[in-house]
């Protein structure tokens, strides 16, 4: 799975690098050396006007910069608390799975991140005790990556107006696979990512082919990445800074 990341870039230089047409700094998340589930992550879509899904004419799709929660909240949910539970969504049934096959033909976007943590079982000499090691995992040239996202739109049913900004929740979600290359060696899953060639493809609402877009999804940095262990600090969501992203001391 992918439970952690790190998405230090701030919105003028995401807006820049996904040619973004629309976005509000005053509005969005802070940088972050510790994303966790059910923060505010800063995510690249397009779509029609006013919320509206549209068929993808060119002239009514704008590209944005929006905060959006991570873990979607299925539109159907009773309670947005489920989305704590859909911060991942695997690649293998994305396109059938109730909770996220109608985002994933309609409503994609990307998640800028710097790299992702994972943790793997760590068994002390001396003891024979356990702890769980996290990894920072990470482009080799320390580039950007971006998750392939999906989002989605959930009403509150407890405020009355559907005009009010209240009334409205928008969430998303990082698909995933199989862990392949260094990060494999850390843990079975990890994101998938789009390349810069294929921004416009993935976020286009008018592409709506389960299997040409599945053909998109590829590992970050094209499987290129690097792992290093970290400060067990990163277990705690409270500590949040660029500290953490310090190689662990060799008594670790």
């Amino acid at each position: 799975m992918c439970g952690r990341y790190v998405s230090t870039r701030g919105p003028e230089d995401l807006a820049r690098r996904f040619e973004v047409t629309e976005w509000h700094a005053a509005d969005g998340p802070a940088p972050s050396w510790n994303v966790a589930p059910t923060d505010e992550v800063w995510a690249v879509l397009e779509r029609a006007p006013r919320g509206r899904d549209g068929d993808g004419e060119a002239a009514g799709v704008r590209r944005e910069l929006l905060p959006l929660r991570w873990g979607l909240v299925p539109s159907w949910a009773k309670d947005a608390k489920v989305g704590a539970r859909m911060i991942n969504a695997r690649v293998e049934t994305v396109h059938e799975k109730p909770a996220f096959r109608t985002a994933f033909v309609r409503r994609r976007c990307l998640l800028p991140a710097d790299g992702f943590y994972e943790w793997r079982q760590i068994k002390a000499r001396d003891t024979g005790r356990t702890r769980k090691q996290p990894y920072f995992i990470h482009p080799e040239d320390g580039g950007m990556m971006a998750l392939a996202g999906l989002y989605e739109y959930w009403r509150d049913p407890a405020v009355e107006r559907d005009d009010d900004p209240a009334a409205w929740l928008m969430t998303c979600t990082v698909i995933t696979t199989e862990a392949t290359d260094a990060a494999g060696r850390v843990h079975p899953r990890m994101p998938l990512a789009i390349g810069p060639g294929h921004y416009g493809d993935w976020l286009d609402p008018a592409r709506r082919d389960a299997e040409g877009l599945r053909e998109l999804l590829t590992p970050p940095a094209g499987g290129r990445l690097d792992v290093r262990p970290v400060s067990p600090a990163v277990n705690n969501v409270r500590n949040n800074g660029p500290e953490l992203l310090a190689p662990a001391p060799p008594a670790a």
